[in-house]
């Protein structure tokens, strides 16, 4: 599919709406009607899973987060690494981020991106790539909500981490493939990623190594 039909196909069949416990900030979202089942179908080689389209845990106790503290990123250049729907990125701009560059390798999350920016009225550096062939950010921030959700993304996150040697803060819902003794709990939320049913969600200090 062309970037216009992928534009097309989330304006028409993913429905704005507040995010839950959230409501600064409106993101496309998938239903029950949606369509990405045959959407997949439809484009074999664009399409993978589509996590741009749901909440996090992670992302969304992260967003909140930043919301409650805008000191946290005020004056800063950002980078939200696996940016997904945009929501951590999106937070980061309206909390007064001097700059914020959001990174995904979807084709699908990039275009969400753009819409949902223009949805909530910021701006965002918008970029298709892989956290594993990125060079060493212009940032003085990263974030990542919740990409610890298998070993090999955790250890591929935690390298560029600890080559980069930038402050980071995390998103996670206490995964099993989370760094753990890499990471300082610094805030917790209860966040529902559908529904009214809540979990808790972790901010967290990414500890960098002694070099």
């Amino acid at each position: 599919m062309t970037p216009a039909d992928r534009r097309a196909f989330i304006r028409d069949n993913l429905p704005v709406s507040p995010v839950p416990a959230i409501p600064e900030i409106r993101l496309h979202k998938a239903g029950p009607a949606s369509g990405l089942g045959r959407l997949a179908t439809h484009d074999t080689a664009g399409f993978a899973a589509p996590y741009w389209a749901h909440y996090w845990a992670g992302g969304l106790a992260l967003a909140r987060h930043i919301l409650d503290h805008p000191e946290s990123v005020a004056g800063r250049r950002v980078l939200d690494l696996g940016a997904g729907s945009g929501l951590v990125a999106i937070a980061a701009a309206k909390a007064g981020a001097r700059q914020v560059t959001a990174i995904d390798t979807d084709p699908y999350a990039v275009t969400a991106l753009e819409l949902n920016a223009a949805l909530n009225g910021v701006q965002l550096d918008i970029r298709a790539g892989d956290v594993a062939g990125l060079d060493t950010p212009d940032a003085d921030l990263i974030l990542a909500g919740d990409l610890f959700y298998s070993e090999e993304l955790a250890s591929t996150v935690v390298a560029f981490l600890d080559r980069c040697r930038i402050d980071a803060l995390i998103g996670d819902p206490w995964r099993r493939s989370r760094p753990l003794t890499r990471l300082q709990e610094i805030a917790r939320y209860d966040v529902a990623e559908s529904g009214s049913t809540t979990k808790p969600g972790g901010v967290f200090r990414f500890l960098h190594r002694a070099p």
